[in-house]
């Protein structure tokens, strides 16, 4: 059993002046090493959350949460479908889309696009990507009056605006007697939207369902049934009882599998910035069993009475490895105080920094997302404290077992 009397003495160590004032310097090196590495850690991690809450709302806002389509061919019986979708209590909305490929044509521009044909008052449901128009009417899309609804880049690229005409080219022909003829129809520029997302403000055109059944001739049927859920985070599971639900003859995909490159690579990048910034905290470590090293040489004739009077070496150990904890125990907490802090008030931080230096990081013209989000995760502070307290005990270990091998009569042969 340790006795208080050897946590006593490491606390006695640890706060006594220094002989040596190169050890009580290397101390507090360590302690501000500590201390940067915790903090670093857990802003960069936040405001990574941040960056990665960020962009999940915004293609999440155009994407589908889950997708059920057919196997082969278009989807027929819809209705009938959708009500047993809801039926499934984390499911808030369904909504029927028909996905095609086109080319829309302005005089001698053309440019290609991703055609959804959606229900505008069931969209509303599923995605957001009407409530970001800015430009054209709130209610762009209705049934037989061929207009369109074009992304901001896409109307830029074709040089339209509100009003104007396009010439959408579907890929699906009639067979002529003049050969195979691609089915045209010109649609009125009703609304623009923006994203801020370059892949869907440039390649996304909205058309009404019927509009869109009617000119791919989908005979009734749709691509699929778009799902809208109560929990994002559920989706894998929420597809998995559809599918049981549904049976094999159709597919159901969710969001997790549709951009699962994406946010793989995002968790990769944290899991990177996370063993970089680790280093500091390594470094800062070894600046500790270089702190004890030195403490347990000046300390050697101490050493060697207390070893006289009858501490045994297990008691030694603990009087270093107390002050190694100290050092790493008040170096993390002062760093996780200072991390939690500039984490939740990065937001207010970052313009005031810009203000006083009449910079920029991130100018709006050239990025999408011009601030610094932050999402403090405390599950994400625990892990960087517990490693970095851990880092340093491990670190006392071997200057700690160092002094416990101490011979009294060789230290304390020329004293």
């Amino acid at each position: 059993m340790i006795r208080p009397v050897a946590l006593f003495i490491g606390l006695r160590y640890t706060r006594a002046r220094r002989r040596n004032h190169f050890v009580s310097f290397i101390s507090g090196v360590s302690i501000l090493g500590i201390t940067v590495g915790v903090w670093a850690l857990i802003t960069v991690l936040s405001v990574m959350n941040g960056f990665e809450r960020e962009l999940r709302e915004r293609i999440l806002s155009v994407a589908s949460h889950a997708t059920v389509s057919a196997r082969s061919g278009w989807l027929n019986d819809w209705p009938a479908l959708t009500e047993s979708i809801v039926e499934h209590p984390e499911v808030l909305a369904t909504a029927p889309f028909i996905y095609g490929q086109g080319l829309l044509t302005r005089a001698n521009t053309v440019s290609g696009a991703l055609i959804r044909g959606v229900l505008p008052e069931r969209e509303a449901a599923v995605s957001t990507i009407l409530e970001h128009l800015i430009a054209g009417d709130r209610n762009p899309l209705s049934k037989g009056d061929w207009k369109i609804v074009l992304g901001a880049q896409l109307a830029r690229s074709l040089g339209v605006g509100v009003g104007d005409r396009v010439t959408l080219i579907a890929p699906k022909g009639r067979i002529t007697p003049a050969g195979l003829l691609p089915r045209m129809r010109r649609f009125e520029v009703s609304a623009i939207f923006e994203m801020n997302m370059y892949e869907y403000d440039s390649g996304i055109a909205l058309i009404h369902l019927d509009d869109a059944a009617q000119l791919l001739e989908t005979e009734g049927g749709v691509s699929g049934v778009r799902i809208s859920l109560q929990e994002i985070y559920r989706a894998p599971l929420v597809r998995a009882q559809l599918q049981e639900r549904l049976g094999g003859a159709f597919h159901i995909s969710d969001w997790t599998r549709e951009h699962e490159n994406f946010f793989t690579a995002l968790k990769i990048e944290r899991r990177v910035m996370f063993v970089i910034l680790m280093l500091i905290i390594a470094v800062a470590a070894f600046n500790i069993v270089s702190t004890l090293v030195m403490v347990v040489t000046d300390k050697r004739a101490d050493v060697a009475i207390l070893r006289t009077l009858g501490l045994a070496p297990l008691h030694v150990m603990v009087v270093f490895i107390v002050q190694g904890v100290v050092i790493g125990f008040g170096g993390t907490l002062a760093g996780g105080a200072l991390g939690v802090l500039t984490a939740i008030n990065i937001e207010t931080l970052v313009p005031w920094v810009e203000n006083l230096f009449g910079i920029e990081f991130f100018p709006a013209s050239v990025y999408v997302i011009s601030d610094f989000p932050a999402q403090l995760r405390w599950p994400d502070v625990y892990l960087i404290s517990g490693v970095s307290f851990l880092v340093c005990l491990v670190a006392t270990l071997y200057p700690a077992w160092r002094a416990s091998r101490t011979q009294p009569a060789e230290a304390l042969r020329y004293e």
